[in-house]
């Protein structure tokens, strides 16, 4: 049983289809939706879900759930695009900030509270940066943990229209912002790029039964070539699933540590 939360509606076509490539392997599989990842969190502690597709802060809230009851979470497998992600601060171009320095006391517009991307590891790479200001959220679909573009966009219209100084989001929104017109290329510039940082992945729990390790090596034997899993791989944003990794959490656990869990 695999828990997932719903931030969007192609959630449901992307678990049907991957439910069926598993029965259709072997493996007995079912999925259950959530409405937010706190709900899913809860649920994989209660022992009601074997596997979990998690936030990189649900996975933060996973393992120190799992650690204060003298349990252990793992990690198992992620996407090829969650990997080595940084997030951006944008300011006009044509504005009085030159650099990040100048950000010192001003208006900073983020995403969702629980956005890692938008919220949290900028807002820490500020703060190490040596940089505080009055944080402007945009709360959007809280319990999605920014899993949608929606606390971004807003981020940006306000810094287009003047009432925040500047804008946190993912540098691949930066990219489809200026693709679908919501800003010029040349109109917004970037004064801080986050160090490199890593996003969702499987989670299990250290009573996962037998059948995980088959879920998994079901997963990273997908293959883009093949094209019966592509338009899966396509719909759930990737060219290949990997091996599970820790390390790139390590911003996103700094801003918890300094902010509070949201």
């Amino acid at each position: 049983m695999l828990g997932a939360v719903a931030y969007d509606a192609k959630v449901v076509p992307i678990w049907e289809g991957f439910r069926a490539h598993f029965v259709a392997s072997g493996l007995p599989f079912d999925f259950v939706l959530y409405s937010n990842y706190e709900r899913q969190v809860e649920a994989q502690l209660r022992g009601e879900l074997d596997v979990a597709w998690n936030s990189p802060l649900a996975w933060l809230q996973t393992v120190r759930a799992a650690r204060a009851s003298h349990r252990r979470a793992e990690a198992i497998a992620m996407r090829d695009t969650d990997r080595d992600l940084t997030s951006v601060v944008l300011v006009r171009a044509q504005g009085p900030i030159s650099d990040v320095a100048g950000l010192a006391g001003k208006r900073i517009g983020v995403g969702a509270a629980d956005s890692p991307q938008a919220t949290l590891i900028p807002l820490e790479a500020l703060a190490e940066a040596g940089v505080t200001g009055t944080v402007v959220r945009h709360d959007l679909l809280l319990g999605k943990h920014g899993d949608h573009v929606g606390g971004e966009r807003e981020a940006v219209k306000a810094l287009l229209a003047g009432s925040v100084d500047c804008a946190c989001i993912i540098d691949g929104n930066h990219l489809a912002f200026v693709r679908e017109g919501l800003f010029a290329a040349a109109e917004l510039r970037v004064v801080l790029t986050t160090a490199p940082y890593d996003h969702c992945n499987f989670t299990v729990l250290d009573d996962a039964p037998p059948a995980v390790a088959r879920f998994r090596e079901l997963l990273l034997a997908m293959s883009y070539d093949d094209p019966r899993v592509r338009p899966l791989l396509d719909l759930e944003g990737l060219k290949a699933w990997l091996p599970g990794r820790t390390t790139g959490y390590a911003l996103l656990e700094r801003a918890v540590d300094r902010f509070g869990m949201p």
